[in-house]
């Protein structure tokens, strides 16, 4: 492969999720180019599922969209050293009211790769035991639970459109059937 480098990285805003750089990188032909990226801490995320196999859910507003989703549970890392099971098992608790001793990685998926680094290891949670949610002061969350033949058809009617939660179902849903 022919050679990229970066030359210079240039902090341009930090953000309570992401901090915002310039990159100057010379590529190949030797041009030198400005590229934008986004840093991030990293997150985890779950498939959280019943024993009668139902998928909890979380419905909320997000303010990029300007309406609601319907996701899975999700949420950034407290700091790049965090363990992501221990997020996704935080984050499970913290927004469905729910938690599990028994997680186990599903798939890790990075969701922009043209301009961001944010990777998402992703678990499913069995066996799961009612605890008490605990949502932040910013959050409003209803837990809801589907069959993953119910999110399938979101999925494929667009009513789920969610990268991390379309990749996680549909992994989900293939590891279950082979």
């Amino acid at each position: 492969m022919e050679q990229f480098e970066r030359l210079e990285r240039k902090l341009i805003a930090q953000g309570t999720i992401i901090d915002y750089y310039q990159d100057k990188v010379r590529v190949p032909n030797g041009n030198i180019v400005t590229w934008d990226f986004i840093g991030h801490k990293g997150a985890a995320a779950v498939v959280p599922v019943r024993e009668d196999g139902k998928i909890l859910m979380v419905r909320q507003y997000r303010n990029a969209l300007d309406r609601e989703t319907l996701e899975i549970p999700a949420g950034g890392l407290n700091g790049a050293d965090e363990p992501t099971k221990a997020a996704a098992a935080r984050e499970l608790e913290e927004e469905t009211g729910f938690f599990s001793e028994e997680l186990e990685l599903l798939i890790t998926i990075r969701t922009t790769v043209a301009f961001c680094n944010e990777k998402i290891d992703i678990y499913v949670a069995r066996n799961l035991k009612k605890s008490t949610q605990n949502l932040d002061e910013d959050e409003f969350i209803n837990v809801e639970a589907y069959t993953t033949e119910e999110l399938c058809e979101m999925i494929y009617s667009g009513k789920i459109e969610d990268s991390k939660t379309i990749s996680a179902i549909m992994s989900y849903c293939n590891k279950v059937t082979t």
